[in-house]
């Protein structure tokens, strides 16, 4: 039975980068001097920059955690804030709900106005109705379009 602890990630991650290191190093004893230095400055550029990123990960403060009965939640809140958050967080849900409302009553007054159109068009037709319908219509259609040009 296995008892070693499991990798998380970052183990691996780094296990992973140790293993190319060591690779990438063997191999740079028979790379002429001029691009073993341009490797080396390579090298430190992104140790550098990766040092960087760290530093600038750790001097960011963590959020404030409160304790309100049962629940946790992000931020200061205060004791007289519950309700202002709740409000100002429900004026963006109430803004996508009316925008969803107005974009469905356009929605249907397009389809509307489109059906109306077609039925309009269709009853002061010099045709009556039924010969749309009219398999015959059909190929009398195709025919004038295709023996006219």
């Amino acid at each position: 039975m296995n008892t070693a602890t499991p990798l998380t990630p970052e183990m691996a991650a780094d296990r992973f980068a140790r293993r190319v290191t060591a690779r990438l190093t063997s191999a740079t004893d028979d790379l002429p001097y001029d691009i073993s230095e341009r490797l080396r400055a390579a090298r430190m550029q992104a140790l550098s920059k990766r040092k960087v990123t760290v530093q600038v990960r750790r001097a960011a403060p963590a959020p404030a955690v409160v304790h309100s009965g049962n629940t946790a939640m992000l931020g200061g809140g205060g004791e007289h804030s519950g309700w202002w958050n709740a409000l100002v967080s429900a004026i963006p849900v109430m803004a996508l709900l009316v925008g969803l409302v107005v974009i469905n009553t356009a929605q249907d007054e397009n389809g509307t106005n489109e059906v109306a159109e077609v039925d309009a068009a269709l009853l002061t037709d010099e045709l009556p109705p039924a010969a749309y319908s009219d398999p015959g219509f059909v190929q009398f259609l195709k025919t004038t379009n295709t023996g006219g040009n």
